[in-house]
């Protein structure tokens, strides 16, 4: 039977490599965007390779949306097999400096957004007795650092939405994965958005240090074709692990931080990256 595929963020970085890597493994893969005028270089590919990938608009900030690229989804294929949560976004800023429409925008796309399309995905997989939600989180979601809250908050929630759906879905033959990944080199930093810092800031100079060494990383950072990999790899897993670590950065990071006692840890973070 063909595996039905839907992909969030598919027009850049890893939501592009994912949607591409389950189509070319044979899925129909409903690969979606926000803006349908940003979908040219998927489509592209696509056309040139001969892949099963379907284009469709759909924006994770409005129910609306989701519902309608939903329906049209069932419509066509009547099952949902894998979906992967790639689309968001990242706000660069301190708790002082972004302002709460900033902040609420944040948890909007990052967070809300998710729970809105597994509302609409969930009852189909758990009807089917299987499926497989991939959410892509961060090493940021796991980890806090200055510079970013609203980002890294939003993470720290989708991490524990995801764990608490493991128990609620898992029951009825859905699985839950969580990606980790650390830096990716993708636009996604250079395109962050960077709150203005009030006039007397005392956080000015920490948030630039700390952009200023991500942006470094991001030099050097995992090609997000690897994340898509992982993905691709897990949801054919038959007992899929609950989380998955990409990159050297993350890896380490995270290891540091289960060696290491909290301040040891926020010792050892400073040191790294500023």
């Amino acid at each position: 039977m063909e595996k039905v595929a839907i992909v969030t963020g598919s027009s850049s970085g890893i939501g592009y490599e994912t949607a591409l890597a389950l189509a070319r493994d044979g899925f129909y893969t409903f690969a979606t965007v926000r803006n349908l005028k940003k979908a040219d270089k998927i489509s592209q590919v696509a056309k040139k390779e001969n892949l099963n990938i379907e284009i469709i608009e759909l924006d994770v900030d409005d129910e609306k949306s989701i519902s309608a690229a939903v329906e049209k989804i069932l419509a066509k294929k009547q099952r949902i097999d894998v979906l992967v949560n790639s689309a968001g976004w990242g706000l660069f800023g301190s708790v002082e400096d972004v302002s709460m429409k900033d902040f609420r925008a944040q948890f909007e796309t990052n967070f809300f957004g998710i729970i809105s399309i597994i509302q609409k995905v969930a009852p189909i997989m758990r009807k089917q007795g299987a499926g497989v939600i991939v959410n892509v989180s961060s090493v940021a979601g796991r980890i806090g650092f200055p510079g970013s809250p609203a980002y890294i908050s939003s993470k720290f929630a989708l991490e524990g939405l995801s764990e608490s759906i493991r128990y609620e879905l898992g029951q009825f033959g859905v699985k839950i994965i969580i990606i980790e990944p650390g830096v990716i080199k993708t636009n996604f930093f250079s395109s962050m958005k960077i709150a203005e810092p009030k006039p007397d800031s005392p956080y000015k100079e920490i948030t630039e240090k700390v952009i200023m060494g991500i942006k470094m990383m991001a030099e050097l950072g995992t090609p997000p074709s690897e994340v898509a990999t992982t993905i691709l790899n897990a949801v054919k897993e038959e007992n899929p692990r609950p989380r998955y670590i990409v990159g050297n950065d993350a890896q380490m990071f995270l290891e540091a931080k289960k060696t290491k006692t909290d301040t040891e840890f926020e010792n050892y973070l400073k040191k790294e990256l500023f």
